[in-house]
């Protein structure tokens, strides 16, 4: 790994952190997925109202048929969705315990433990979940993630460089990617790549808002501000205004001293 600056950022948890703030607009959680989009798929924090109305009958019916594969990721799912990260841990760590070669419940399982904050366990468990044969993008991907709040970038990279050649300018990766570099300090790569994922994706309000971060970093107030705005309402706008300000005032802060 090349010696950090002064001007090196903060460590990848506090940035992280900040940038669920920025993308999310406050909303609670420290989900990695919500940062990057690092898990695939359609983000879970969407269905949150409907998941926390059907937990009651989905979890009868999980206490009903424990040994029931399907039933018990599709209860670890609703778990994570409504903030239950140890629990969606717990009930995922013993189906996959009756069904070990299962991939979807590996997957799920490393998603859990990723999202509870147990990223070289959920590391090794994602490698389970897809085989050398027969890779999964979204996994590599979810992989490089967990690397990345490991601080192990440059691994991280490799995992993300697999990905796209499967699926080359998916914006997901490159915005795991982008923040991959971000977290390195290396701003002009992880602008040209998050730029990369923004013109895919120009809605993904994770890419917009590690996009921002990047052009504040480099002293582009002004378009980082454009950026976060971008079809929001203006009180939203504001606060997302506010939280990137926020986060550039710290990350000054910590250069400084």
């Amino acid at each position: 790994m090349p010696k950090r600056s002064s001007l090196a950022f903060p460590p990848a948890r506090f940035l992280l952190s900040a940038l669920i703030v920025l993308a999310l607009g406050g909303c609670q959680t420290t989900s990695l997925e919500d940062v990057t989009g690092a898990l695939g798929g359609k983000p879970e924090t969407a269905g949150k109202a409907d998941a926390r109305s059907d937990m009651d009958g989905l979890r009868e019916r999980y206490r009903a048929k424990p040994g029931d594969p399907n039933l018990a990721l599709e209860y670890g799912k609703a778990l994570r969705a409504t903030g239950q990260r140890a629990q969606a841990v717990a009930v995922l760590e013993q189906a996959v315990l009756a069904h070990p070669s299962n991939k979807a419940l590996l997957a799920g399982y490393g998603r859990a433990l990723a999202d509870n904050g147990n990223f070289q366990q959920a590391f090794d468990v994602l490698g389970r979940a897809h085989s050398p044969e027969d890779p999964d993008w979204r996994i590599l991907s979810a992989q490089g993630a967990a690397l990345d709040q490991l601080g192990r970038n440059e691994e991280a990279q490799q995992y993300y460089a697999s990905a796209l050649k499967i699926v080359p300018d998916e914006p997901q990766v490159l915005s795991n990617l982008g923040l991959s570099y971000m977290l390195q300090n290396n701003l002009p790569r992880a602008e040209q790549v998050l730029g990369r994922g923004y013109q895919r994706n120009q809605n993904d309000v994770r890419i917009r808002a590690n996009l921002a971060l990047v052009l504040g970093l480099q002293g582009r107030e002004a378009e980082a501000e454009i950026l976060v705005k971008a079809d929001l309402p203006p009180d939203q706008a504001a606060a997302k205004v506010t939280a990137l300000r926020q986060l550039l005032a710290k990350k000054q802060q910590r250069a400084e001293k």
